[in-house]
């Protein structure tokens, strides 16, 4: 009897070691799991226990236009598709000299569009009392070809100029007058950077307010980097002829916005 009990004790014994190895693996493994979610999100992402502050900035930049973009088409008719592309680059070919001998470089003017197609006559059939023959048939009684060149000007004061310049040569039409910013996107980075300083002065005051240090960006994200027209003055250019032959055009301005937001971890 006192063997038996002896037995079952130490098997009893066992058990219990047994289980509370178990437990001890059981909590081990979840404090792992627990200190393995801990910390950065890869990608930008935040995990939930990261302290973070998160601050919007916004820059602006005031940009005067400095070029203008024209343009002017060629239109010609002749009996034979030959013909008509031979009448248009002639007459082409002499708003071209007239452009560069205004100073406007190659690299400055652009075809933007050539067309070369028949021109038809509708040919009506006559009814009588009787009978009406089935309908007419269409007939090419010629072609023909157009072309369009798009031309920037660098010196806004000598547009009016230039664009008199090409009417004389007996262009079809011009069209398409914008005053632009050249380079704008050297504008829109000195609008991103302004936008970028605000959102670190911002952040740095608030750390200093919270009595906390600012640690690495976890996510910057911006918007806008368009410009607004902002009309406010007239550009006047001469057209040549006669010293009425002005030509009145709002010059104007644009402004280009930039808006930041970018998340800071915080220790």
């Amino acid at each position: 009897m006192f063997n038996e009990n002896t037995i079952v004790g130490k098997r009893m014994n066992l058990l219990v070691t047994i289980f509370t190895i178990v437990l001890i693996l059981f909590v081990a493994s979840m404090t792992v799991n627990s200190f393995s979610g801990r910390g950065y999100a890869h990608g930008g992402a935040l995990s939930e226990d990261q302290n973070t502050i998160s601050v919007s900035g916004k820059g602006e930049i005031i940009a005067i236009p400095d070029i203008v973009t024209v343009t002017f088409s060629v239109v010609e008719q002749a009996d034979t598709v030959v013909d008509a592309q031979n009448k248009s680059t002639t007459k082409m070919n002499t708003a071209l000299s007239v452009l560069k001998a205004q100073g406007v470089e190659n690299k400055d003017i652009k075809t933007t569009d050539y067309n070369a197609y028949p021109r038809y006559e509708y040919q009506n059939q006559i009814c009588t009392q009787y009978s009406c023959p089935p309908s007419g048939n269409q007939k090419i009684i010629g072609y023909e070809v157009s072309l369009s060149v798009a031309v920037k000007i660098r010196k806004i004061e000598d547009a009016g100029k230039i664009l008199g310049a090409i009417g004389e040569t007996g262009v079809s039409n011009i069209s398409g007058l914008n005053f632009e910013v050249d380079n704008q996107d050297v504008k829109t980075r000195e609008a991103r950077k302004l936008a970028i300083d605000d959102a670190r002065t911002q952040a740095k005051q608030l750390a200093n307010d919270l009595g906390v240090r600012l640690g690495d960006i976890m996510s910057f994200n911006e918007s806008g980097n368009y410009p607004i027209p902002m009309m406010y003055r007239t550009s006047t250019m001469e057209m040549g002829g006669t010293a009425d032959s002005t030509l009145q055009l709002p010059l104007g301005e644009s402004k280009i916005t930039s808006n930041v937001t970018i998340i800071y971890e915080i220790k």
